[in-house]
């Protein structure tokens, strides 16, 4: 399906999508007891902490972001990695509220924004013709890490101390990422673009959007309130797991089996969804996207046996797996591949904004006294609205032609 360039640029974003996991609020989750219990501080605090680390990350993102269109990708991810490593080791070292802050909004920055910036604009702007099956592919790194790390994680912290769990981490960032990118992309430049007939080419004859005129594009703010439906309330889900658990009497070990299905169906939808958009592209499925999320949230506020957490996080993994191609393939599309880069360096912001706003959002209503079911109908109050303002416009998603 894929050949020499071609291949590595998938193999490039498959790894980086696979290393953002260490600044995602699935991963950082894990060590939410451990954090609040070693610096005495409550689910709210934790969350308004994390909420504003990450908004200031989400601000600098836009402006970093955006260096990708004029740096050479191999220059740019080697600055990333090594962001990525020193932020890793710094969270080892987290003793005080202040570097709980720093140490997060480091994280975040690095790992949920700059990693998966970087793999997603790489191959959104590289292909034409197969970006879905591209994306998909290389977003199966994150769905690998979502199988693997969860139960992985939670039987380490059981024989080993969290802190060491972070330093070993930073030091695998550091050896094996610089040798994997000088291997994969070193010879890409801003220019190069998947092979294409001509046919292809006049499919991609589109206007190229600046960033400034998609921001007066009101088919921009629609769209960006269903993208970040999933980002908002699956981090509040899992940075809050802890809760979810105690408040429906599962297990400990349930969330972290459940992730699993979670990561299955993830996977499952990636290459279903890359193969779809490809062959009927991303605007007409972008409507489906929120539909499997807004009846994970049915499953929580009307059930509480432990199996259903299976179906609960299932039902959330199809949807991000949907949500993890449309996020990038939808605006190429729309908007074309020039200044891509800075586009989604403002789309990848407001994703990390949105984690921060569930986060603060879940950490203030368990604080104040919600349920996990009334939590839940506020979400899906907000998933029904975005969905119904899509489905108004969902005949004018179409680029505009040269």
């Amino acid at each position: 399906m894929f050949k020499s360039l071609s291949f590595k640029v998938i193999i490039f974003g498959f790894i980086f999508t696979f290393f953002s996991s260490f600044g995602q609020s699935f991963f950082l989750g894990l060590f939410n007891s451990s954090i609040r219990n070693e610096l005495s501080i409550t689910h709210g605090q934790f969350g308004t902490i994390y909420a504003s680390a990450t908004l200031l990350s989400s601000l600098l993102l836009i402006w970093v972001g955006k260096k990708i269109d004029d740096i050479n990708i191999s220059k740019f991810a080697f600055f990333v990695i090594i962001l990525l490593s020193f932020s890793c080791f710094f969270f080892s070292k987290i003793n005080s509220i202040a570097l709980l802050f720093i140490s997060i909004f480091l994280m975040r920055f690095s790992g949920q924004g700059m990693m998966s910036h970087t793999a997603t604009t790489t191959i959104s702007r590289y292909f034409t013709k197969s970006r879905g099956k591209a994306l998909s592919t290389g977003w199966f790194g994150l769905s690998t890490a979502e199988f693997i790390l969860p139960v992985s994680i939670i039987y380490l912290l059981t024989i080993i101390d969290w802190r060491d769990i972070w330093i070993t981490i930073s030091i695998v960032v550091i050896v094996f990422l610089p040798l994997a990118s000088f291997l994969l992309v070193k010879n890409l430049n801003l220019d190069s673009r998947e092979k294409t007939n001509e046919n292809d080419l006049q499919n991609t004859n589109i206007k190229n959007w600046k960033r400034i005129e998609v921001l007066k594009d009101y088919r921009f703010y629609v769209i960006c309130s269903n993208m970040l439906a999933m980002p908002w309330i699956a981090t509040g889900v899992f940075v809050y797991q802890s809760f979810i658990l105690s408040s429906k009497d599962w297990g400990p070990f349930v969330i972290a089996q459940s992730f699993m299905a979670y990561s299955i169906l993830s996977v499952v939808t990636l290459f279903i969804s890359g193969f779809l958009i490809d062959k009927f592209t991303s605007r007409k499925l972008l409507i489906y996207m929120n539909i499997p999320l807004l009846l994970s949230v049915f499953v929580l506020i009307f059930f509480d046996q432990s199996f259903t957490a299976f179906i609960f996080l299932g039902l959330i993994g199809i949807s991000n797996g949907l949500a993890n191609v449309l996020g990038s393939s939808t605006w190429a599309e729309i908007y074309g591949v020039k200044y891509i880069g800075s586009i989604k360096a403002l789309t990848t912001a407001l994703m990390v904004f949105a984690t921060a706003f569930g986060t603060a959002l879940f950490g203030i209503l368990i604080d104040r006294g919600f349920s996990i079911e009334a939590i839940a109908v506020v979400s899906g109050v907000y998933i029904s609205i975005s969905l119904i303002s899509l489905f108004i416009i969902r005949n004018n998603l179409n680029p505009i032609k040269l």
